[in-house]
């Protein structure tokens, strides 16, 4: 479990948990809004199944108190040593509550002070406003690298690590 003390706006703690057989059905069955279908799946179970059949990912549940409400996956670049963050997905009546900055604050904690991270990196689609408003106020910066259709961000370990704790 990864449990850095960040809640929600109404004062729910917000944690990272391994996806298991007690809560993966809760994790695929999370859903975005409908106006967000062009940018993350429909439901969460896409991502589920890129972290087992890929090999690449890492799932995670994350869990406002016990209760599921979304998920996020981590992975690492072996090429330039940077972790990424990607699939954050948040149930969609759990959104505007501030869940989706608790999980980038937390999962941003713990990858930075891996002592093999140089960099965070993640992409988000460009019409994604409220990704990009959210990763720009946590500190990442767009780069001039495109992942598919989507920008690439990064933020300096030393950096994700201040921010974060912050």
């Amino acid at each position: 479990m990864m449990d850095f003390g960040f809640s929600d706006r109404s004062g729910r703690r917000v944690v990272l948990r391994d996806v298991d057989d007690g809560n993966w059905r809760a994790v695929a069955d999370t859903a975005p809004l409908d106006d967000q279908r062009d940018y993350v799946p429909a439901l969460a179970a896409r991502y589920l199944l890129l972290s087992a059949r890929e090999g690449v990912w890492n799932s995670l549940a994350v869990c406002a108190d016990t209760t599921v409400v979304g998920h996020v996956m981590w992975g690492r670049d072996e090429d330039d040593g940077s972790y990424w963050i990607g699939g954050m997905l948040i149930d969609g009546p759990e959104q505007g509550k501030g869940v989706g900055r608790a999980v980038a604050r937390t999962l941003m904690a713990w990858l930075a002070a891996r002592e093999d991270c140089r960099a965070l990196r993640l992409s988000y689609h460009p019409d994604n406003t409220a990704a990009r408003d959210l990763y720009a106020s946590l500190g990442f910066r767009p780069t001039e690298t495109a992942e598919g259709d989507e920008i690439v961000a990064w933020l300096p370990a030393e950096e994700a690590g201040a921010t974060a704790a912050g």
